[in-house]
């Protein structure tokens, strides 16, 4: 009989070593199905350890990390806006690297949901049926992503924020902690919805 515990598992790098990369590394280990191998971030923080992992590229390297790794993070936080988030997802990309789909066990997606590569899902989020989120996105704590919503690629869904049923949010947003967008709301592209707004439409 195969012990899991005793597998070897794929090696995973992540790119970003901020606060969000913290959350991250804790989902990770929780999940339990990668090992991280490594952090990419700035080139002075070589050899400094994020939580015991150390730090062992900086952006200049993503050529020479993609041929020996095959699987990648973007753990750098929602910054403002999404651009540089978004750079580095179809940079590793079009190099040939791949994303995986990360979940915590500690939150709760319908079997009828459709999560997208390179997002992930943090501690005690909720995705019901038939919702369908993007590439690249973060669901963050406490979120919950109702029936039928589309949440569009490179999205962040912050803390404790609600996004009703049959909401469309467009690529590329930002919805603030605690936020409500109700049922049938349709959120254009690249919009910036700050902690507790209350969006109808």
């Amino acid at each position: 009989m195969v012990n899991i515990k005793t597998m070897k598992k794929p090696k995973l790098i992540l790119i970003g070593g901020g606060g969000h990369c913290h959350s991250a590394i804790d989902v990770i280990e929780e999940e339990g199905r990668y090992q991280i191998e490594g952090i990419v971030d700035f080139k002075e923080k070589y050899g400094q350890k994020i939580l015991g992992y150390p730090v062992i590229a900086d952006d200049e390297m993503l050529k020479e990390l993609v041929k020996e790794f095959q699987y990648f993070l973007i753990t750098l936080g929602y910054i403002k806006n999404p651009d540089r988030r978004i750079t580095l997802f179809n940079i590793i990309e079009n190099m040939g690297g791949e994303f995986p789909t990360i979940i915590s066990p500690y939150s709760f997606i319908s079997k009828h949901a459709i999560i997208g590569k390179g997002t992930i899902v943090m501690h005690n989020a909720q995705v019901n049926a038939n919702a369908r989120i993007g590439s690249n996105c973060i669901i963050n704590s406490k979120a919950l992503v109702e029936h039928d919503a589309i949440i569009g690629d490179h999205s962040h869904i912050s803390t404790g924020a609600i996004v009703n049923g049959d909401v469309i949010i467009g690529n590329a947003s930002f919805v603030g902690s605690g936020a409500v967008i109700v049922n049938n709301a349709c959120i254009p592209e690249k919009s910036f919805i700050k902690a507790n707004q209350f969006i109808i439409k």
